[in-house]
């Protein structure tokens, strides 16, 4: 039997490493790399998911969380389109 081996010597052919969130500091500049940082992770959603997990929330308690964000954000669409519209 015989086994296919891969050269990886070619750079498209190597595998890709996850490398999650990073930031390079330039001119020592640390305090500018973790303000990038934070914003790459509250857009990524990193601190609302940390909120989140920190305690348990029941099946119950998601649905009716996640219907009255549904009623806020249709309340303010018809307010948005009353101003606009008129209607």
């Amino acid at each position: 039997m015989r086994f296919n081996k891969r050269n990886f010597n070619n750079k498209k052919d190597k595998p890709k490493k996850d490398e999650g969130m990073t930031v390079t500091v330039r001119n020592n500049d640390v305090n500018g790399a973790l303000r990038v940082l934070k914003k790459k992770l509250m857009k990524d959603g990193f601190f609302q998911q940390l909120r989140e997990r920190s305690y348990f929330v029941s099946k119950g308690e998601k649905k009716r969380r996640a219907k009255a964000a549904g009623k806020r954000r249709f309340e303010r669409k018809m307010e948005k389109r009353e101003l606009e519209l008129g209607y």
